[in-house]
């Protein structure tokens, strides 16, 4: 019986969530410290930061690149491992040269230099390669690692850990940044600190990521094409393609998960600034937002996972639209908090959004899974991660184009960040009806007789 067949031991399971854990505390130092550092401190475009924020995203096509070669062919012995582990090197690499850079700029504030901006953008740009690298080819692993009885539950925890992950990095983080009455002028910390957290940082992501994956592959002493069970041995991206547009359950899928992570992510690089630059909160109570939405997308995840193994009926699609409901809510309190300046709507904010984003994300990662065909896990999880980089970085992105050219209009804050918010209420809701066509019986009972057809058709 094959280690897949099975299946993990508990203790497998959450050291493997160490990965993921390392993952939550990296985004919280690209979206929530560095964003907010860089904006609001720093005082440069919202628009700039956003997309080098997002230049991971818009490179998840070296993904399915990666995911490709990683079902058919193994590198120095490794299929997923090798991926893996030269994305998540360009990752700790790309923290210590981003710490020096944007230390720099906080050491000479007005006075930077295309030098700096290069090494910024060269930081950014190895983060970015190395996260495509390494994402879509870590769900790969998981697939092979688990029987399809098991993988729900052990995305669930590894998501889990993910969290745990956002939470630890915000109260970590903002320790790390102490408020610091004399440093540069203008600022509430010193550059030197700032450095620190980045070098302290790229360590602590190094050893989890390191740790979780130690063991997880076996070598294997055979070179080139692996034999993976029922892998078919070339099929085109084209078939790929075509496969997803003509299954109306995956078509509509697509669209929901495009348009719920563009919306859902566009708060992503201006929710610290949007506090900073209404409310006057400093960088140490921003670093903490993660902690507080963190917090509740873990519980909302826990409880769920347990409601969903108690209640069958509770499914991946039912936890999707009850987040996605969530969520519209979150971003109108936001909204509200903004427009009419209540400091005290924050907080709830905050809360409410962590609940929708542990929900919508076990759902979305749960239909994820099931929607990716038997024996093309690298390719198919790679073009899902692929969608949710490129859609999430387009709202990243577009959040800070946004706030920029409304604040040009409007001439304030509050109307600018407010309004962000509310288009991002409006968006969540369009990818909620393209959620309700999703038919997951219909793509269950006939998907794999139309694959088979579709990939005998590619290799005629």
């Amino acid at each position: 019986m094959s280690e897949q067949q099975s299946g993990l031991s508990s203790t497998r399971i959450n050291k493997i969530g160490l990965f993921h854990l390392g993952s939550g505390m990296a985004d919280v130092l690209m979206t929530g410290v560095w964003n907010r550092i860089m904006i609001s401190d720093l005082g440069y475009s919202a628009t700039v930061v956003g997309f080098l924020a997002a230049m991971r995203y818009f490179l998840a096509p070296l993904g399915i690149w990666a995911g490709r070669i990683s079902d058919s062919r193994a590198i120095g012995g490794y299929r997923r491992l090798f991926w893996i582990g030269t994305g998540r090197g360009m990752m700790v690499v790309s923290t210590f040269i981003l710490g020096l850079g944007t230390a720099q700029l906080a050491r000479t504030p007005g006075e930077s230099t295309a030098l700096l901006w290069g090494v910024i953008v060269l930081a950014m740009l190895l983060f970015s390669i190395g996260n495509a690298f390494s994402g879509g080819t870590f769900l790969a692993l998981i697939y092979d690692r688990t029987s399809q009885q098991q993988r729900g539950r052990v995305i669930g925890i590894v998501w889990t850990w993910l969290l745990v992950g956002f939470t630890i990095g915000g109260i970590t983080f903002g320790l790390l940044l102490p408020e610091h009455k004399e440093g540069v002028t203008g600022l509430s910390f010193t550059p030197d600190a700032l450095q620190n957290l980045f070098f302290l940082a790229g360590l602590m992501f190094a050893t989890l990521w390191v740790t979780s994956m130690w063991g997880e592959e076996r070598r294997t002493t055979t070179t080139g094409t692996a034999q993976h069970a029922n892998a078919p041995e070339r099929v085109s991206f084209r078939a790929d393609l075509k496969l997803v547009w003509n299954s109306q359950p995956m078509r509509m899928f697509l669209f929901f998960l495009g348009l719920s992570m563009f919306f859902a992510f566009s708060q992503d690089a201006i929710l610290e600034p949007f506090a900073g630059d209404v409310f006057n909160m400093p960088a140490t109570t921003t670093n903490r937002f993660a902690g507080y939405w963190g917090s509740m997308s873990i519980l909302g995840t826990l409880l769920f996972l347990w409601l969903s193994r108690r209640y069958p009926r509770l499914t991946s699609t039912l936890m999707s639209q009850m987040g996605i409901g969530v969520l519209i809510i979150a971003f109108a309190i936001f909204g509200v908090s903004s427009v009419a300046q209540i400091r005290p709507l924050v907080t709830p904010g905050l809360i409410v959004l962590g609940a929708g984003l542990g929900v919508w994300n076990v759902g979305t990662l749960g239909l994820m899974m099931t929607l990716s065909p038997s024996g093309r896990a690298g390719t198919f999880l790679g073009f899902w991660t692929m969608v949710v980089t490129l859609t999430r970085g387009g709202g990243v992105a577009t959040g800070g184009v946004l706030r920029d050219a409304l604040l040009a209009i409007s001439g304030q804050f509050s109307v600018a960040y407010g309004m962000v918010f509310v288009v991002g209420a409006v968006g969540l809701a369009i990818s909620g009806w393209a959620l309700n066509l999703i038919d997951v019986k219909e793509y269950q009972s006939e998907q794999s007789v139309k694959a088979e057809a579709i990939f005998a058709s590619s290799m005629d």
